[in-house]
């Protein structure tokens, strides 16, 4: 009988098997594109938002910000038309987050030829005797200062109030930021040593907390992208 031949030893390993391709599916729903919008930041006279809305530009390149003015008076109101805001306090209102941001100094404002611009800082009893100009939108509200005289016009805006100051009929309180954006040659500020601060601060409804209101509110608080909150 004739015996079958052993077979020959392999060389080589034998060949591996294909891999297993992921099964392509040409039908994939594709992501949603997202909405088009932008965030609406109310400012009051006089603040200066300018870092952290470079800070946003960069942060958020394809959401664009757009600076609402909005006057110390109005400014409750116009929370409701805008996502957060830049505010001076007091703001009381419980359906309001409100962050306090920094304090600003009060400063007397008074033509270039008044006695008062003497003195490198002036007191609330420095004034006594002095027009002071009741402002239209008073960012410090009502400061009680003895022996001062009541002006014989209405009440105005900021700009018209400097420009009679400058005239010489009159003098005006305003924070600082105020002095220098209607800074004028013909009329100067003093530090009112004992005057009220103004507290700016930023607010924004709370039922209207959104993720960019969460991402501005970092911005100011100085968090980074990559901090946790």
């Amino acid at each position: 009988m004739r015996r079958n031949r052993a077979a020959p030893a392999q060389r080589f390993p034998p060949p591996k098997p294909p891999k297993k391709t992921a099964k392509v599916v040409f039908d994939r729903p594709t992501d949603a594109p997202e909405e088009p919008r932008s965030f609406r930041l109310g400012v009051i006279p006089g603040a200066t938002p300018g870092k952290w809305i470079d800070a946003w530009k960069q942060r958020m390149p394809n959401v664009p910000l757009e600076l609402v003015p909005i006057d110390v008076a109005d400014q409750r109101s116009a929370l409701d038309d805008v996502d957060a805001a830049l505010v001076r306090l007091p703001l009381t209102d419980d359906a309001i987050h409100v962050i306090a941001l920094y304090d600003e100094t009060p400063v007397v404002i008074a033509s270039r030829e008044s006695h008062l611009l003497a003195a490198d800082e002036l007191t609330i009893a420095d004034l006594a005797g002095e027009i002071v100009i009741t402002l239209s939108d008073d960012p410090l509200g009502p400061v009680e200062i003895p022996g001062a005289l009541a002006p014989r016009f209405a009440a105005m805006p900021v700009a018209d109030a400097v420009a009679t100051a400058a005239a010489g009929t009159g003098i005006l309180l305003v924070p600082l930021s105020l002095a220098r954006l209607h800074r004028r040659k013909d009329a100067d500020h003093r530090p009112l040593a004992d005057g009220p601060l103004s507290t700016v601060a930023l607010a924004w409804r709370r039922e209207h907390t959104t993720a960019d209101v969460d991402t501005f509110v970092g911005i100011v608080r100085g968090r980074t992208s990559n901090s946790s909150r």
